[in-house]
């Protein structure tokens, strides 16, 4: 096996780890309000969610062309480089699991990326216009819309069951419930497995097993999807716990409202090829739906915290990219295995502190201990 072949397979690995993370960073997207109203016991919620990622996957490629031949120059893109950013992406995600925050996967992902190549092949590598159009632009807009969307919802499905009982009530949204999270999770694997599908594709591009523009193949899709669905069945009951009880109070409508609201708009951007963040979105419509039972339902605190990650996640990636980029671009073969095995320490001390205050199906919905903060992992109460 050939440098070149090697250190491919290396990227393809890790990009498969990126994913994994990926996946149970973001079950509490489509599944923390389905758990926090009791319309599913957690172990089946993740296990639902973990088939349809997998099913979600096959359903479309545009979001992974936007990666494979949009935000960057794939002429200009090495292996080495790509490799680069998937460890800023996945030191991110490990670390805003910890904490309990939930960031941005995607947004993670395209900062180590554009950190990486920027360092790599300078900033002509990078292609800015297409970050605003396909990053920033839905990065702003998704979420209000999905908040609004949840808004609405809400407001209308409580007045409409006003005179209903509402033991019928609940138990009615309750069912509704395991169709829209369900339909959230399918949403995911369409949005969030194709990233990886484009990492992927990219690096067999760079490395010329792929003629440029192409799509990718079905070996990738399958891959890619399969590691999403098993790294959402795990569960990231730490972010579980902070959507489903840290934002607001949900009820069952509310519930249904966020979910059938992020569902729409991650199914209409993955269609046009917009790579949103589904955290960004799902949050944005918890949030709606707290407004639209009652303002004094939504915790302010927590949600702005959250905003604070998601405004620092893109360029805390891209940092991490660009520093991980540069020392293998000056030391090689050597610099990539200090890289590699400085994540995998930085990535096994996180794991160890997670252990001190574990979070898991049994506890998810303990209110008493919800707290997200942004100080030291050691500080954290059982949060996410």
């Amino acid at each position: 096996m050939d440098h070149i072949t090697f250190l491919v397979a290396v990227v393809i690995v890790t990009a498969l780890a990126f994913d994994f993370t990926n996946g149970f960073h973001d079950t509490a997207n489509a599944m923390a309000t389905s758990i926090a109203t009791g319309a599913l016991k957690p172990r089946t919620a993740v296990l639902i969610s973990g088939v349809l990622n997998v099913v979600g996957a096959f359903l479309s490629t545009e979001v992974a062309k936007t990666i494979s031949g949009g935000i960057v120059d794939d002429a200009l893109v090495s292996p080495a480089m790509i490799f680069a950013g998937l460890v800023g992406a996945i030191l991110w995600n490990l670390l805003t699991w910890l904490l309990g925050l939930p960031s941005s996967s995607s947004h993670a992902l395209f900062g180590g990326l554009i950190g990486a190549v920027w360092v790599g092949a300078g900033s002509n590598g990078v292609h800015f216009d297409k970050v605003v159009e396909k990053v920033l632009v839905p990065a702003v807009a998704s979420p209000l819309v999905a908040g609004v969307a949840a808004l609405l919802a809400t407001y209308l499905a409580y007045k409409v069951t006003a005179r209903a009982r509402k033991e019928s009530v609940t138990k009615s949204f309750k069912a509704g419930q395991i169709a829209s999270a369900s339909l959230v999770s399918l949403a995911h694997g369409t949005n969030d497995a194709q990233k990886t599908m484009g990492v992927i594709t990219l690096t067999l591009i760079s490395a010329g097993a792929l003629g440029h523009d192409a799509g990718p193949p079905l070996w990738v899709i399958a891959s890619a999807g399969l590691a999403i669905g098993l790294g959402t069945y795990l569960g990231g009951w730490r972010i579980i716990r902070t959507m489903g009880k840290g934002l607001t109070d949900i009820q069952s409508p509310q519930g249904f409202a966020a979910e059938a609201a992020s569902t729409t708009v991650i199914l209409t951007s993955a269609h046009l090829g917009f790579a949103l963040s589904t955290t960004q979105v799902c949050s944005g419509g918890i949030l709606g739906a707290g407004l639209g039972r009652r303002l004094a339902e939504v915790r302010w605190g927590t949600a702005g915290r959250m905003v604070i990650a998601w405004l620092v996640t893109l360029p805390a990636a891209a940092l991490v990219g660009g520093v991980a980029a540069s020392v293998v671009k000056h030391g090689g073969d050597l610099g990539t295995a200090l890289i590699a095995l400085a994540a995998l320490a930085v990535a096994g001390g996180i794991v160890v502190a997670s252990r001190r205050n574990p979070v898991h199906a049994h506890n998810v919905n303990d209110t008493h201990q919800v707290t997200v903060r942004t100080t030291a992992a050691a500080d954290i109460p059982a949060a996410a």
